[in-house]
């Protein structure tokens, strides 16, 4: 257990020291401060009322899933595992004396964790800068639920990421892979709605389940399930290329 921790607060040590770990949160700002201008306007000078407080961070939310959090997700995943096999600091990790199944544990948390806290930034910034706007309270509660919701079908992708970072042989390859595998499975779910149970990307809105007057709980933890046998079926995959993968 002490190696896997010490595995995991490098790896941590390691994505803290990332330049698109800046960019990510000054992208996540810049996104908020605009979303809070637009709503603004609409609201106080068009008459045109957009969102609520609790609707902003809501629809803060809605945007950035579909956009800067799989972005930068897919960056963080490939430097983790196709960009130190590329430039050869693997070496470094996996002729230490952890194994390399706790090394690639240690690698997910690691990503896990980068994940939890840009949705908490987010939320958190939402949240402020919706009082300003509306200057009522909001469902604090729903909007929680809802960003920890989030969680699960973003770190869904961000696992099939670092399945393709460790089946491919560069970086490069493994980012446009990545950005063409989530571009199709969201054409698929618009283009054939009947196969939308069968996609992840279809979950990315899942939280929207909560946000109703009524709340399906079968639906929920049907889905629920569905991600969860997503998330084995893609860590194994991902840990059996990682595994047989030569350094």
């Amino acid at each position: 257990m002490q190696i896997l921790k010490a595995v995991y607060i490098n790896e941590i040590f390691k994505i803290s020291k990332k330049k698109k770990i800046a960019v990510s949160f000054i992208f996540s700002v810049l996104s908020v401060v605009i979303a809070a201008i637009v709503v603004y306007s609409l609201n106080n000078f068009a008459g045109i009322r957009v969102t609520g407080s609790s609707e902003f961070s809501i629809m803060v939310l809605d945007v950035l899933i579909y956009s800067l959090f799989p972005l930068f997700t897919a960056f963080i995943c490939i430097d983790m595992f196709a960009g130190e096999f590329a430039d050869h600091t693997i070496k470094f990790t996996l002729t230490g004396h952890a194994s390399r199944l706790k090394v690639f544990v240690g690698k997910i948390a690691a990503i896990a964790t980068f994940l939890m806290i840009n949705l908490i930034f987010v939320m958190i910034l939402s949240v402020v800068v919706s009082l300003f706007i509306s200057g009522s309270m909001l469902n604090i509660l729903k909007v929680l639920m809802a960003y920890i919701m989030a969680f699960l079908p973003v770190f869904i992708f961000a696992l099939v990421v670092v399945l393709i970072s460790n089946t491919t042989r560069g970086t490069t390859s493994a980012f446009l892979l990545s950005i063409f595998m989530f571009l199709v499975f969201n054409g698929l779910g618009f283009a054939f709605p009947h196969l939308k149970s069968f996609l992840f990307t279809s979950t990315f809105d899942w939280y929207r389940l909560i946000l109703g007057s009524y709340i399906n709980f079968s639906k929920i933890l049907r889905v629920f399930l569905i991600l969860i046998g997503y998330a084995i079926m893609l860590f194994a995959a991902g840990y059996y290329q990682f595994e047989k993968k030569d350094i």
